[in-house]
């Protein structure tokens, strides 16, 4: 069986399209729907996939999780696999946007703690209302309350957040770029999407990452560190909530 092409990842180039046509170019054997190009994220590296509507002939189809399959194609799966549009329809698709902008202030924060909190991340989760990175620290820290009023600073300066790409060589020579041991950029394009908080020697932060982000720190919101949990004898859960 012929595996439809790639999906473009509309989401890397305008994270703030909500809305947008689409053309069916094939389904899954659990019917799921793929698209030539897609403004809704796959679940990955700690971000969950996008929800919203699939509309084709008068119809609404309730999206209720994206997903990445095979040869980069993009997975948009219904509510129900009973009726789903034909390969070759026109379809509008339109984004649970409250959600994704949540999870697109969300994201860029977590990048922020990073950099109030650097050390080593072995995972992450984000969430609407709640998200967690969890870092090599063997003992808790005992300021919360400076990291927390760092963290807010940057968010209050108002950076500008952006893209650029490096070749997988030089990801090699700068092996320092990836904070997260327990997700790789992914291999075999012959690129690595960074995404930079800053600009020039302002730069605060810059490493690879796939997901969305906000355009300016500012529009992430006042932020609070949560709950630090022991996840072992190196490691610390650390919770951010979102305002």
């Amino acid at each position: 069986m012929t595996l439809p092409p790639a999906t473009l990842p509309l989401f890397l180039t305008d994270p703030y399209r909500r809305t947008t046509k689409g053309i069916v170019t094939g389904h899954t054997p659990e019917g799921g729907v793929i698209l030539d190009a897609s403004i809704f994220y796959a679940t990955g590296g700690g971000q969950p996939g996008d929800m919203g509507v699939l509309t084709f002939d008068g119809q609404d189809i309730a999206i209720v999780v994206t997903l990445k399959g095979e040869a980069g194609q993009i997975v948009l799966v219904p509510a129900s696999p009973d009726i789903l549009p034909p390969v070759g329809a026109e379809v509008t698709q339109t984004l649970d946007w409250d959600r994704r902008h949540r999870h697109m202030r969300m994201h860029t924060a977590l990048h922020l703690l990073t950099v109030v909190i650097p050390l080593p991340v072995t995972g992450g989760a984000i969430g609407a209302d709640k998200s967690r990175l969890d870092f090599v620290m063997p003992e808790p820290p005992t300021d919360v309350p400076v990291l927390n009023a760092a963290l807010n600073d940057l968010i209050a300066q108002d950076l500008p957040v952006s893209e650029e790409w490096i070749t997988e060589a030089e990801l090699d020579a700068n092996p320092a770029l990836v904070k997260t041991l327990s997700v790789q950029p992914p291999r075999g394009a012959g690129r690595i999407r960074l995404v930079r908080i800053g600009q020039g020697d302002g730069t605060v932060d810059l490493q690879p990452c796939g997901g969305t982000h906000v355009a300016r720190t500012g529009e992430i919101g006042q932020v609070q560190i949560g709950k630090i949990e022991n996840k072992g004898k190196q490691n610390r859960r650390v919770s951010l909530l979102l305002s």
